[in-house]
């Protein structure tokens, strides 16, 4: 039955095969250096967050005195307490994130402030989970360093083009 059918045989088939799976898998085809290449996050859940707006605090844009961290309300007559309609949310046990990405960032890693190129040392066998953040208060110099030794270490950088200015403004 077989021997006049050469579907399953010969080298078109073949060819067909490889640029099938050529499409498939994404990146197989064209490696890069070891210094291109950056830490992928262990993480494949998709990181989804129930809420991103703070909760504020009741009348906190009507009276300066009242600051907008999150206080709950304790009076008798408050809107807030008895959840009127339309009032302001208060914040509940339902608005948590899923356990198992909390805390993760929308690239798949948790974030770590790093002040120094010894911070990131600490990084070397998590670059996997974390990803360093400079923090604020870091002159130009160190940020430098920092981004050279994070590429070195395979550490991703979510700030490294901060406050760097590029060669045609110099």
């Amino acid at each position: 039955m077989n021997g006049g059918d050469n579907r399953n045989s010969g080298s078109g088939n073949n060819k067909l095969l490889i640029a099938y799976i050529y499409n498939a898998i994404p990146n197989l085809h064209c490696k890069k250096a070891s210094s291109e290449t950056m830490a992928v996050p262990l993480l494949s859940k998709k990181v989804v967050k129930k809420r991103v707006k703070r909760f504020k605090r009741p009348q906190c844009d009507r009276k300066i005195s009242v600051k907008p961290s999150w206080r709950r309300p304790k009076g008798i007559d408050s809107r807030v307490r008895r959840k009127f309609k339309g009032c302001v949310l208060m914040p509940n046990i339902g608005y948590g994130s899923d356990k198992r990405t909390r805390h993760y960032l929308p690239n798949g890693f948790k974030k770590f402030v790093v002040s120094n190129v010894k911070d990131l040392e600490l990084l070397m066998m998590h670059n996997r989970t974390y990803c360093a953040e400079i923090a604020h208060n870091v002159s130009t110099r160190k940020r430098k360093e920092i981004v050279e030794r994070a590429a070195q270490l395979d550490v991703v950088v979510t700030n490294k083009t901060a406050r760097l200015r590029s060669q045609e403004d110099e």
